[in-house]
């Protein structure tokens, strides 16, 4: 079966103001993000790809932009089932007020009963989007070859869900998983099991090193949306 390339979509305006983004229709990659999406197509020169699927929020598709400038040819499909968790009530809030809300404790402890106020459950977003790769596995192997590669841009809790689907791993431990802006995580499908082959690469191993002035106590708490990626 083919192999996955997904790329989390590059840093956004959202993410540097602390920002939920969710579903919001009109937010962009900042200045950092562009230059992310800029050497996307360097980065995946020696993978040939089949073909390329996108959320069809404007973070992802700016991000795959170059890519599909650098590869004449390399057609886009938009898929909703790999679009951003739908946080409802919670889009467009800060994350540093979100952090005090009761449901916050749960969203970090215990996914699989997370439900956002007028959204939808993290249960529900991991299932829609495994859905997704299983139908697209199935589109590219019939029309590209068992050993076709195929690339995807989504979002942060989106992939991390993928990854744990991947790993057989309960989604209540999906929070230990971390995917930064434009990293790449790459998963081989076989008939009888999926193999993580990367995990959040970036190439760029800067964010690793520790902050030189951290401004609060480390909590543990995963990011919801995923990391923000160095500064």
């Amino acid at each position: 079966m083919p192999t996955l390339i997904l790329v989390r979509h590059g840093r956004s305006t959202a993410n540097t103001e602390g920002v939920l983004a969710g579903r919001l229709p009109a937010i962009a990659l900042d200045a950092r993000g562009q230059g992310q999406a800029a050497a996307l197509p360097e980065r995946l020169a020696a993978i040939p790809l089949a073909l390329a699927v996108s959320s069809p929020l404007q973070r992802c598709q700016e991000t795959l932009a170059p890519l599909l400038a650098a590869r004449d040819g390399l057609k886009l499909y938009e898929d909703e089932r790999i679009s951003e968790c739908d946080y409802g009530d919670w889009s467009g809030r800060k994350l540093a007020e979100l952090a005090g809300e009761p449901l916050m404790d749960v969203v970090q402890q215990h996914p699989t009963a997370a439900a956002f106020p007028g959204g939808e459950s993290m249960r529900a977003m991991q299932h829609r989007a495994a859905e997704a790769v299983r139908e697209w596995n199935t589109r590219v192997e019939r029309d590209f070859g068992p050993h076709a590669a195929y690339v995807m841009c989504s979002h942060g809790d989106i992939i991390k869900s993928l990854v744990a689907d991947a790993l057989g791993l309960h989604l209540d431990l999906f929070q230990r998983i971390s995917v930064e802006p434009c990293s790449v995580t790459a998963i081989r499908y076989t008939r009888l099991r999926p193999f993580l082959v990367r995990l959040g690469d970036t190439g760029d191993l800067g964010s690793l090193a520790p902050p030189a002035a951290p401004e609060e106590p480390e909590h543990g708490d995963a990011t919801v949306g995923g990391d923000t990626g160095a500064p």
